[in-house]
């Protein structure tokens, strides 16, 4: 539920509603819900449970969710619903920036996971519907001022409130797209490995991370990135519904994220800076060797045309390198990109471009790209990734696929753009850029999350270099031995496209799911959380998912509709 009233009022003064991203967490999750505007809507509906993303805090909201959960209703919430606090013996304990929730046991993928927003709540009075309290929230830095439970769960009459003191939704957004417009530098690094401040704006200048607390090195002394916080973060969230609607004695079918087979995948990317076709001959060979399809984004002026009738012949991708540096001629304006666009498509024979990458990562505003790449067609972008060596890695928060989200002057709108973004580029190039030590902690972290490790290598250094062909060869048997399938950024946009639109209806007491739009998703896989307790059939596959026990079945097996 995002209540329609509630929303308005904030867009009125200029003010987000980054909550309407709670649609996408569970999209992308591949999870079955019904959207509601207000508080009395959605109680009607009589929903098992109800995710409260953004309720107006006036009496009769107020009163109509008290009387659902009363009667039996599950309320989940991100840092929302304050007016409960003082019935359930509560307080507002303060509104927080950034910090780090540490879970322990409960969550092992990482000590402590960065937050952006917070509002937890100090319990004056347990006895006041208080029944549990999961992790603790430190102010600023992992081992901060704790500041309250990370999470808490009230009983209210027969139901309950499930309520996160973190601002989940915003969180993700700030660390998937900046935690605000590009419209100066960036802060540089102390150590001098990261200075973004050189007077271009590029995506990575409103990079939510923090330089001190959220990088590791490697063994060769090479910072990056290390934690894919948006992805834990939907984890956790996602974790606590399943395990609320089991509890429950109910169940939440979802689609997985990869086709079956497949739990991680692996992309390389290239620009083609320099445009020589020496540099395409030696890269198209270095592919062939490897055995592996790979995305060429394109700038101005290109290779010859021989070359990208070889690039296609070979299976690669053909896709958009935008050129928006004044330096190179280049230019930040949506004519530009449509001009230099329909150069590409006449040059290399295209009727589409489905994928872009800005060169040097060159980025302003919010989501004028994303709004450009729509006009155009264009259905995917990769500009999202570090252009220092200083800041490689996870420096965005997730290494899955998303759909971004708009300002507060389109009311905060999903764009139909599939990101990607990329970890690293040219190792072993120089000592001014990171080294091939990167590879194995991109991959085994990418994998963890079964999210996409991105690595980007521009044509003329591997034509140029044996050490960045080495380490391009390095990266696809690193990524082989640990499971990856290697894909383009149009296959995994398609998949993704594909995906989305396969949904789960029902599944009945025998427990058969019936889905529909499978056509396109070939080879998905439906996952049924079970209880605990539950005694798989002979050659039924039950694994793990978001920390919840879920039975496996493929959608060939499945009735569709």
């Amino acid at each position: 539920m995002v209540d329609r009233k509630a929303a308005e009022r904030r867009w009125t003064y200029g003010l987000n509603v980054f909550e309407r991203y709670m649609e996408e967490v569970l999209s992308h999750a591949g999870m079955a819900f019904q959207k509601w505007e207000s508080a009395r809507e959605a109680v009607e509906a009589s929903p098992d449970v109800l995710i409260a993303a953004l309720a107006g805090e006036d009496e009769e909201t107020t009163a109509v969710l008290w009387e659902y959960a009363e009667r039996g209703g599950t309320i989940l919430s991100c840092g929302g619903l304050n007016p409960f606090a003082v019935k359930l013996g509560s307080e507002l304990a303060g509104v927080y920036g950034s910090g780090y929730a540490r879970f322990g046991e409960a969550y092992g993928k990482a000590d402590s996971v960065r937050f952006l927003s917070a509002r937890p709540w100090r319990v004056k009075d347990a006895g006041q519907g208080l029944q549990s309290e999961l992790g603790l929230l430190h102010k600023e830095s992992p081992d901060g001022v704790e500041i309250g439970a990370a999470l808490q769960q009230f009983a209210i009459g027969q139901g309950r409130l499930v309520r996160w003191s973190v601002d989940i939704a915003d969180t993700i957004v700030r660390l998937q797209q900046g935690t605000e417009p590009v419209l100066t530098d960036g802060v540089p690094a102390r150590d001098g490995s990261g200075p973004i401040n050189e007077n271009i704006l590029k995506a990575d200048d409103r990079c939510a991370m923090d330089w001190d607390h959220d990088r590791l090195h490697t063994e060769t002394g090479y910072p990056y990135y290390a934690y894919p916080y948006a992805d834990y973060w939907r984890e956790l969230f996602l974790g606590r519904l399943l395990r609320t609607v089991v509890d429950k004695g109910l169940t939440l079918p979802f689609v997985g994220y990869w086709p079956e087979g497949i739990r991680q995948v692996a992309m390389i990317s290239h620009d083609s800076d320099g445009n020589q076709d020496i540099h395409a001959e030696a890269t198209l060979e270095l592919l062939k060797e490897c055995g592996i399809h790979s995305t060429w984004c394109m700038i101005e002026s290109g290779y010859s045309p021989s070359i990208y009738d070889r690039v296609k012949a070979e299976g690669h991708e053909l896709a958009f390198h935008y050129n928006a540096l004044d330096s190179q001629n280049g230019k930040w304006d949506e004519a530009e990109f449509d001009r230099q666009l329909e150069w590409l498509k006449k040059a290399a024979g295209l009727p589409q471009v489905h994928s872009n990458k800005n060169h040097y990562t060159r980025f302003e505003g919010w989501s004028e790209l994303f709004a450009w790449c729509e006009k155009n067609g264009v259905e995917s972008d990769q500009t999202r990734g570090p252009s220092k060596k200083g800041n490689v890695g996870f420096l965005f928060g997730t290494c899955h696929p998303y759909y971004p989200i708009s300002w507060s002057n389109e009311q905060n709108r999903l764009h139909d753009v599939v990101e990607i973004s990329f970890t690293t580029q040219d190792m072993d190039l120089s000592p001014h850029w990171s080294d091939s030590s990167i590879v194995l902690p991109f991959l085994e972290t990418a994998a963890q999350v079964e999210g996409i490790a991105h690595f980007l290598f521009h044509q003329v250094h591997i034509q140029g270099k044996e050490s960045v062909r080495d380490a391009l060869r390095k990266v696809v048997r690193e990524a082989r031995n640990r499971g990856f399938v290697f894909w383009t950024g149009k296959q995994v946009n398609d998949w993704h496209r594909a995906r989305r639109k396969l949904a789960v209806l029902s599944v009945d007491p025998q427990g058969a799911v019936q889905v529909e739009g499978a056509g396109e998703a070939k080879g998905a896989v439906v996952w049924i959380p079970v209880a605990d307790s539950y005694q798989p059939a002979p050659g039924e596959a039950v694994e793990e998912r978001f920390g919840v026990r879920c039975r496996k079945q493929s959608v060939a097996s499945i009735l569709s509709v």
